[in-house]
């Protein structure tokens, strides 16, 4: 069967007639598990009625057609709308859910004994908590627990679709099985038995490769990522101490500030042996070594893919590049596809990672790297002409991924020109990988808290995020010449590889294979190839020639008290093209009563904007502009200001539930409430103790004002038994607690 959708089409089943009328209704993507039905995972017992569970309620785009449209416009070179790109309040305006529907999906999940812990501002998502009892009430179907087929352990599911009561279609409920667990898509470390070092010119301990030897490989030239912020896809959070090690052992410094951010109440940090953290380090390495300027670096921490996606789609400010490395397998392979769209209309590109398995087969578990709106990325063997030197050969690596669609969605509009010269791709369905990096057993790999690696890890794990890095180079310089980022790249990357300039723009792999073979143009071993320095970057941003600028601050987010002391960020001019400029600097969108002040103005390097509140200020989260004039030339970055009210009064702590019961393996949340009396209006930072070993606990909101989901995470290995967790809440001098009781099981 065919994925029916073009580059930027996606078939959808139409909504009930009537709006009104309220019965039970079926989907728009699949949930059950075919193993639950066909008896290959044997049946273990129901999942406890009283164990809670946190799902993802996600509602349908609107004007499928419109948004279809609107999106080959969006990357149509000859259309006025050519790289015109949304705010997330613009493509929730045009393409979101009403603000209706939004609502109604709230009521329902009150309605079922569900708690609501979490919005999204493109009505996209409903995040509800809840006992397994409710969950199955709602949805009208039975959660069990089964016998893996094929891994040694059992699965949580449902027995059929689940079909709430609402007046219309839901596009997919997140949450409801662990039958795939997420893994990194492309990580390997090498038999002990064959590390002999494949590195011979890289600057890291025993000739490894580096981030930095990567970017002066495909790089090598000034462009630093100034004024972009990545975002990288995580499962498990991480140990930053480990990227301060590796950058210690490299001599280098790192001078981007990174933001962990739980998506859905999972754990940002990471601690070995109970949690590994070589992939999420790792990414970080990559992308920072080839863009060692970027204004910032966020990492989407999460346990579904639906919580992840959209936090990226709605972040402020919005991250132009992002990466995925890990991999998993969907009920249905479209689950993701309106987060994708949303990506692509507001100007964001997806990298994800192809795989370590060689060339892909029918049954080959790689999603999503075959989807139609990401870039894929495989993998190749590169050698340089020195330490820190630049490209000298590549070749195809064996163990990289690409091949045709193992889902088969439908070849892209943009694809076809090139398949048609591809002897070995489909001329049907969607053939990847699109581009290639470095992936061979080469790398200087910090993590886990313990002694670093050289030459044992490889994978296209490295390879997307260090393109990632690399969009940022080309964004910095398309917003400098055009003051807009390009977006997703893909029809113009095809555009490019069949274009005059293909040999200056990729360095073309032509040797080696992964079960497929490299060729003279695009092939499914490597795509188009790996970037070839400024030819590609000036190809997809166009020529700095024109002298200009860039602006970025850092950090990215300011938080200030009414009546308090100043908060600030030091606002960077970055010059393109030979700019010599002197730039003016102002801030708009500031709430009443906060006023802004710079410390040189013009300036022509940097400038700290001090940002204070008055006693009587507009409390609240703003987004502030800041814009930067030089005669005719004129920029911008954004700032989040939040603005807090003075504290005054108490505030006292409830649980609901008051008592959670999880398995080994899985997950329960409870929700804080703060209660506040005598006019308090503060934060208050939440934190928890009692648990016992391997279990984690982790606040979906910290500090809070109102209400925190705390979501309770037993590990394979956690002590069983149960326990009593006291939460405390610290707001300035004062504190309170409450206490819920835990019992984890086998």
């Amino acid at each position: 069967m065919i994925r029916r959708f073009s580059a930027f089409s996606l078939a959808m089943v139409a909504l009930v007639a009537s709006l009104n009328l309220v019965c039970q209704a079926q989907m728009l993507t699949r949930h059950v598990r075919e193993v639950t039905l066909n008896g290959k995972a044997q049946f273990v017992e129901p999942l406890p009625a009283e164990q809670t569970m946190r799902l993802v309620l996600v509602l349908p785009l609107r004007d499928q057609a419109g948004l279809d449209s609107f999106l080959e416009e969006l990357y149509d070179p000859s259309s006025s709308s050519y790289r015109q790109f949304l705010s997330v309040e613009q493509f929730t305006e045009r393409f979101g859910p009403t603000q209706q529907d939004y609502d109604t999906v709230i009521r329902f999940a009150e309605a079922n004994g569900l708690t609501v812990v979490g919005t999204s501002r493109n009505r996209l998502n409903v995040d509800v908590a809840g006992p397994v009892g409710a969950i199955e009430n709602a949805l009208h179907l039975a959660i069990g627990v089964y016998k893996h087929p094929t891994e040694n352990r059992n699965f949580y599911a449902p027995d059929r679709e689940p079909t709430p009561n609402l007046p219309f279609q839901l596009w997919h409920i997140a949450g409801l099985d662990n039958y795939s667990i997420p893994k990194p898509a492309g990580l390997d470390r090498r038999p002990a038995v064959s590390r002999e070092p494949n590195a011979t010119t890289g600057s890291g301990p025993s000739a490894s490769f580096l981030g930095s030897d990567m970017r002066a490989a495909y790089y090598g030239g000034s462009l630093t990522g100034a004024g972009q912020s990545l975002g990288l896809l995580e499962y498990y959070g991480t140990d930053l101490a480990d990227l301060t090690t590796y950058f210690t052992n490299a001599h280098q410094t790192n001078n981007v500030p990174i933001t962990l951010k739980s998506t859905d109440g999972t754990s940002t940090s990471c601690v070995y042996p109970s949690c590994d953290d070589t992939e999420q380090t790792l990414d970080m390495t990559q992308a920072l070594g080839m863009a060692p300027g970027l204004s910032s670096m966020v990492m989407y921490i999460g346990s579904t893919d639906s919580a992840i996606f959209n936090a990226m789609a709605t972040a402020s400010p919005l991250n132009a590049q992002l990466s995925s490395s890990w991999t998993w397998s969907p009920a249905d392979p479209s689950t993701d596809n309106p987060y994708f769209q949303e990506f692509a209309a507001q100007g964001q590109n997806l990298f994800q990672a192809a795989g370590d398995s060689g060339k892909w087969g029918s049954r080959s578990a790689i999603f999503p790297a075959d989807d139609v709106y990401l870039t894929s990325v495989g993998g190749t063997d590169l050698n340089t002409s020195s330490a820190g030197g630049g490209w000298s050969s590549e070749t195809a690596w064996v163990d990289g991924g690409g091949g045709i669609s193992p889902n088969h969605y439908a070849i892209p509009s943009w694809q076809t020109s090139a398949a048609s010269s591809c002897s070995a791709c489909s001329k049907t369905y969607r053939n990847a990988p699109d581009v290639s990096a470095n992936a061979n057993f080469t790398f200087y790999v910090c993590a886990d808290q313990t002694t670093c690696t050289a030459n044992e890890y490889g994978g296209t794990s490295f390879a997307a995020p260090m393109w990632a890095g690399y969009l940022a180079l080309v964004n910095q310089q398309s917003v400098a010449n055009t003051g807009k980022t390009v977006g997703f790249i893909n029809p113009s990357l095809y555009t490019i590889g069949l274009g005059s300039s293909y040999g200056t723009d990729f360095h073309d792999i032509t040797s080696g294979s992964n079960g497929a073979s490299a060729t003279t143009g695009y092939d499914l071993a490597t795509g188009w190839g790996s970037p070839n320095g400024s030819g590609l970057i000036t190809a997809l941003a166009g020529s700095s020639s024109s002298p200009s600028f860039s602006l970025s601050a850092s950090p990215g987010s300011v938080t200030i008290t009414q009546g308090g002391a100043g908060g600030t960020t030091t606002v960077t001019v970055t010059p393109v093209g030979g700019f010599s400029g002197s730039v003016t600097l102002s801030a708009s969108g500031l709430p009443s009563g906060v006023t802004p002040s710079f410390s040189v103005n013009p300036t022509t390097s940097t400038s700290v904007l001090t940002l204070t509140a008055s006693a009587t200020a507009t409390t609240g989260t703003f987004t502030v502009t800041i814009q930067g004039t030089s005669g005719s030339l004129t920029n911008t970055t954004t700032v989040q200001l939040t603005v807090n009210p003075v504290s005054s009064g108490s505030f006292t702590l409830s649980a609901s539930p008051t008592s959670v019961s999880i398995t080994r393996g899985s997950h329960g949340t409870s929700t804080i409430t703060i209660h506040p009396s005598g006019g308090f209006a503060g934060a208050v930072t939440l934190s928890a103790t009692g648990m016992g070993s391997g279990t984690t606990a982790t606040f979906g909101t910290n500090p809070a004002t109102s209400t925190s989901v705390l979501t309770l995470t037993a590990s394979s290995s956690a002590t069983t038994g149960t326990f009593t967790i006291t939460v405390h809440g610290t707001s300035g001098s004062l504190s309170n607690t409450t206490t819920i009781s835990l019992r984890v099981r086998r």
